[in-house]
């Protein structure tokens, strides 16, 4: 007999800056029995330096930590740490106050992994103990004063999910072909009409799903932190042209500093396929796929090589104040919809799905 959705909410610290934390681990310490009450899980993370892989690329790295650190590990290459990132020039970051500017981490690296190779905010796994569930933290420790981090997670057990209602959303783009949006943008209303939607169905407990609809291309969907120097300059910069990227901010720079420009782009692309072999030889796909893979970054960097969303979820809760459903949202975090070819119309189309959990 189905049962009323269970939420849990746990607390836990990485041991390392890089970290694959089994969360059913902790759920289990916490709330035995919790996941056995129900088919399936939402894991929702708080935060945009640490989520989750969805549960068929988890599947075919044999749900092994060590397979997922080497899935990692090639996008950790494209974004080292310390690369003289925008967003890491903390004097620039014109809203921190002066003691936030001593102590925010910096870590542009851990922000464009998380986008670049593909981790999410939501993800929903069979709710089965025994099966791990990895929260992957990309920034756990921090480098210059070695504070481990504070992480939180929310998981909802359900036993079925029911589509309530559905809609197309309009979202205003520039004419610059390399643009990117805060969905969350109050500017924008379009948190405002998800919210009136959830109050209109009268759901508490379920998520909202927004996806690009087929006709739109040369565009993605995350959910990460919308500063403006990461968002507008480093991620723009990889969009615009990885290779160069790749070069300029790669350990190439390192080893052969007087070379660039001449020999950046050689350098790159040499890198570039070690790194797309390394990703596509621990998802165990074939050799002509890896070429067709290396033509078509080198053709269209952005939308090959990277691994960008063209959907995100957003948990629905809700809000003990007022007992009305709410999109839940870390304090940084923000659906953000990334352009990198211009859109004629100057929009972008999205499809929002209420959803209900039972």
């Amino acid at each position: 007999m189905a049962s009323d959705p269970s939420q849990l909410t746990i607390e836990f610290q990485p041991e390392q800056r890089v970290d694959v934390i089994d969360v059913n681990q902790h759920v289990q310490k916490e709330a035995a029995g919790f996941l056995q009450n129900h088919e399936e899980a939402l894991y929702c993370s708080y935060h945009t330096t640490g989520g989750y892989l969805e549960e068929t690329i988890c599947n075919r790295l044999d749900r092994c930590q060590d397979q997922i650190h080497e899935f990692i590990a090639p996008f950790r290459e494209l974004f080292p740490f310390g690369a003289n990132y925008r967003h890491d020039q903390l004097h620039l970051r014109k809203e921190l106050s002066p003691e936030q500017r001593r102590t925010e981490p910096r870590n542009a690296d851990s922000h464009l992994t998380f986008i670049g190779s593909g981790l999410e905010n939501c993800v929903t796994y069979p709710s089965t103990p025994s099966r791990p569930v990895f929260f992957i933290d990309l920034d756990g420790i921090n480098k210059d004063n070695h504070d481990r981090r504070e992480r939180r997670t929310t998981i909802i057990g359900y036993d079925n999910e029911r589509l309530v209602h559905e809609t197309e959303l309009e979202v205003p783009v520039s004419d610059h072909p390399i643009d990117s949006v805060s969905l969350r943008d109050p500017r924008l209303g379009l948190f405002k009409r998800l919210h009136e939607m959830l109050a209109e169905h009268g759901v508490k407990t379920g998520r909202v799903l927004l996806d690009l609809v087929p006709e739109e291309n040369h565009a993605g969907l995350t959910v990460n932190e919308y500063e403006t120097l990461l968002m507008k300059r480093d991620l723009a910069e990889v969009l615009q042209d990885p290779l160069r990227f790749m070069a300029r901010k790669g350990r190439n720079m390192l080893r052969d500093p007087s070379a660039i420009p001449s020999k950046a782009k050689n350098y790159a692309k040499y890198d570039l396929v070690r790194l797309v072999n390394k990703v596509v030889d621990t998802l165990g796909l074939s050799e002509s796929l890896v070429e067709r893979i290396i033509d078509k970054c080198l053709a269209v960097p952005a939308e090959r090589f990277l691994r960008m969303k063209r959907s995100v979820s957003l948990l629905v809760t809700e809000d003990a104040a007022n007992g009305e459903g709410t999109i839940e949202q870390g304090r940084y975090q923000s659906p953000i919809l990334v352009q990198w070819r211009k859109s004629e119309p100057q929009t972008r189309r999205l499809r929002a799905r209420l959803t209900r959990f039972e």
